[in-house]
């Protein structure tokens, strides 16, 4: 039996309304894809649990006894765990570029393309997939820190704007890693990593910068990952080493700006990079 299905009309004879539906519905055709692929992979869905639990193990209970905070009367995990939060959306950087990395080498992203599908809604099925598994992950955090004492003060409206500065820097870090993606080669995907982690050390993730050797200070308070984490912590009301310069004092403005920064420069490049694939 054979099934023929009427042909898609072009994008360019549509409607603005009949475009729309049509980015949407491959929007969700793609992200639908990509979380059935996530579901079916047990392993992964393992790691993104365990990794909250391990993370905490070892920060806050190995290294953290290391940490000297009685004298302020709070516990480090309390500093500690916004920076966890902060750590695993950028992380999450090398997901999604291994991921869109296999999809160009594998062919698959050729084969939307030769599809009458939209290219944005193939990218933005893609990022609402990878925003839906972070939000998982950091629900996740969120519970093992609250096993361990972690705790927000500030009540349940400042719990939700933290989230969403969250969930707007994973947004941004979602367009850097699908440019990445189409870029490099799977076989090379490692060498991010070896970056990644790094750069989230050099950041107020652990400890604040102004412990660390004057360089090392000014390039961890302009990392944009300590602007959002830096805001996150005030939003819950957990503890901080405040700095004195102008972006640490402006934290909540920068964790705003950092990620539109991201995005605005790499979604385009991302877009068209997808466009110009052979």
């Amino acid at each position: 039996m054979t099934l023929t299905l009427p042909p898609r009309t072009p994008m360019a004879s549509r409607s603005l309304v009949q475009r729309f539906r049509w980015v949407v519905s491959d929007t969700w055709n793609v992200a639908s894809r990509d979380l059935i692929h996530w579901v079916r992979q047990p392993v992964r869905i393992f790691s993104s649990v365990m990794y909250p639990v391990v993370s905490i193990l070892i920060f806050g209970y190995v290294f953290g006894n290391a940490v000297m905070v009685a004298s302020g009367g709070w516990n480090y995990r309390e500093f500690l765990m916004p920076g966890l939060f902060g750590q695993s959306v950028v992380l999450g950087v090398g997901v999604t570029l291994v991921a869109i990395a296999e999809d160009t080498h594998r062919g698959v992203n050729s084969r939307f393309r030769s599809m009458p599908m939209s290219s944005t809604g193939f990218l933005a099925g893609r990022s609402a997939a990878d925003l839906l598994n972070s939000t998982l992950d950091i629900a996740v955090l969120m519970v093992c820190g609250l096993a361990v004492g972690w705790e927000w003060r500030l009540g349940f409206g400042n719990v939700l704007a933290a989230f969403g500065l969250l969930l707007l820097l994973r947004f941004a870090m979602i367009w850097l890693g699908i440019f990445l993606g189409l870029v490099i080669k799977p076989e090379n995907t490692s060498v991010v990593w070896t970056i990644l982690l790094p750069l989230t050390m050099f950041s107020d993730t652990f400890v604040s910068p102004q412990t660390m050797p004057h360089w090392m200070g000014v390039i961890s308070e302009w990392n944009p990952l300590s602007a959002t984490v830096g805001a996150i912590r005030g939003l819950f009301g957990n503890p901080g080493w405040g700095g004195d310069s102008w972006v640490a004092q402006h934290s909540l403005l920068m964790a705003v700006v950092w990620p539109l920064a991201i995005t605005a420069v790499f979604w385009p490049l991302a877009v068209r990079r997808y466009r110009s694939l052979s």
